[in-house]
């Protein structure tokens, strides 16, 4: 879902460019066949499977993940007023513990995903999910280090008081 919103929500910007855009297309479509084959071909869940503890709990966090992408990716557009072209360290939500707080949310989305559906395929995903995105917000975090000397030092990189 955040894949067709997000885009049409950023304002200016740069342009994309198009190798990066089209192995990231490859991705998601290879990611969500094997997602969509999984669920659809191989897993019997129980007829009372919506009410297991995992389930609900993997819901839960899939929500919450949720909602923490949509305020940090809204945090995010809106740190510049119109006409400014500075940087500025993002302030608010997630991003008072976190350097990555959209990062963390889609990682929260991931593990909860996997946790609802409890597939290989789901785990593997939301793992392969913490690689990339702590390997980018560990690149943001350095990058804020030394852009600002105010960044808050308490600030973890992806995961509230953790790392």
């Amino acid at each position: 879902m955040r894949s067709f919103i997000f885009p049409f929500l950023i304002r200016g910007g740069k342009p994309t460019p198009l190798i990066p855009f089209l192995l990231a297309f490859l991705f998601c479509l290879c990611n969500g066949y094997m997602q969509g084959r999984s669920l659809s071909e191989y897993v019997e869940y129980p007829s009372n499977w919506l009410i297991d503890p995992r389930f609900i709990l993997g819901f839960i966090a899939w929500i919450t993940g949720l909602a923490i992408n949509i305020q940090s990716d809204h945090i995010l557009r809106n740190l510049r007023k119109p006409g400014e072209t500075g940087y500025k360290i993002p302030r608010g939500g997630m991003f008072e513990y976190v350097t990555g707080a959209n990062y963390f949310g889609e990682v929260l989305e991931w593990f909860g995903y996997a946790l609802a559906c409890s597939t290989i395929e789901s785990v593997v995903f939301a793992i392969s999910t913490l690689i990339v995105l702590g390997n980018r917000a560990h690149k943001h975090h350095r990058w804020y280090y030394e852009k600002f000397e105010d960044y808050p030092q308490k600030r973890k990189i992806l995961i509230p008081w953790v790392f």
